[in-house]
């Protein structure tokens, strides 16, 4: 990961009863905690759980990590089951559900399509604020009926992918899943504020061919990375399928045949 740009970050309680929660959560990031809008973005505890908003004239909003409403519950009802892409990519048919390991977890977007599909799958983030919103998301999520159950399919590791991955305990996973950060050209508003927010924080993830190979040393199925749809392959091993869409596209790497466990 390229070092990311130098800003200040503080945490935020938006009301008194949530100033012990931000406390308690700017001790283990080592963040300070203000009690007034300063500095270059803010992580603020309220009603809503935490969010990440940066501050200044023309500012995006807020993001956070929703797994209850919004975007991933339309996703969740309506975004075609098995037949998404990064379902395909995966090895998601019929009866075969495979653990996962999402060693570049960010917002958990793809890792929850995987889990309400009914995969085991464990996350990575190694970026301290993103592992936070997170597990706050997830938080959330084990506390609502609808997706209490999805929710217990995911579990959150925090640290670096490639050293975790190199000095994995326990069974192997079967598929590993990986999306480098990439400057991305997608349009949306809300990946363009996604991506503002958080380039400063994450940098791009220059190790990807290391992370590539500790994954296909790991994994006992396959590995998938996601791509924009023109960028190059990561350095290292071609992939031998490519599963491409209208802006993304996914890289596989086969290892073994996936079948029903």
């Amino acid at each position: 990961m390229s070092n990311p740009e130098t800003l200040s970050l503080a945490v935020r309680a938006l009301a008194p009863q949530f100033t012990a929660a931000a406390q308690t959560l700017a001790e283990h990031l080592c963040l300070p905690q203000v009690a007034e809008e300063e500095g270059d973005m803010l992580l603020e505890v309220g009603e809503h759980g935490l969010w990440l908003r940066e501050l200044g004239k023309g500012a995006p909003g807020p993001v956070w990590v929703d797994f209850v409403g919004g975007a991933n519950a339309h996703r969740r009802q309506f975004g075609g089951g098995a037949g998404q892409m990064v379902a395909k990519a995966c090895g998601i048919k019929g009866s075969v559900r495979p653990s996962i390991l999402d060693a570049t977890a960010g917002l958990g977007r793809d890792a929850f399509v995987m889990a309400a599909l009914g995969c085991p799958v464990t996350l990575i983030e190694r970026v301290p604020v993103v592992a936070a919103l997170l597990a706050d998301g997830l938080a959330r999520a084990q506390a609502d009926a609808d997706v209490a159950a999805i929710a217990g399919q995911m579990h959150l590791l925090t640290g670096d992918a490639i050293e975790l991955i190199n000095n994995w305990q326990g069974e192997a996973p079967q598929v590993i899943h990986l999306d480098p950060m990439f400057p991305h050209r997608d349009k949306s508003a809300l990946v363009k504020k996604e991506m503002r927010l958080f380039r400063p924080l994450v940098g791009d993830d220059d190790d990807a061919p290391a992370l590539l190979e500790a994954a296909l040393a790991l994994a006992t199925h396959r590995v998938v990375v996601k791509r924009p749809r023109k960028a190059p392959a990561i350095e290292g091993r071609a992939p031998s399928q490519v599963l491409a869409g209208q802006s993304s596209r996914y890289d596989i790497y086969p290892l073994k045949s996936l079948s029903s466990r």
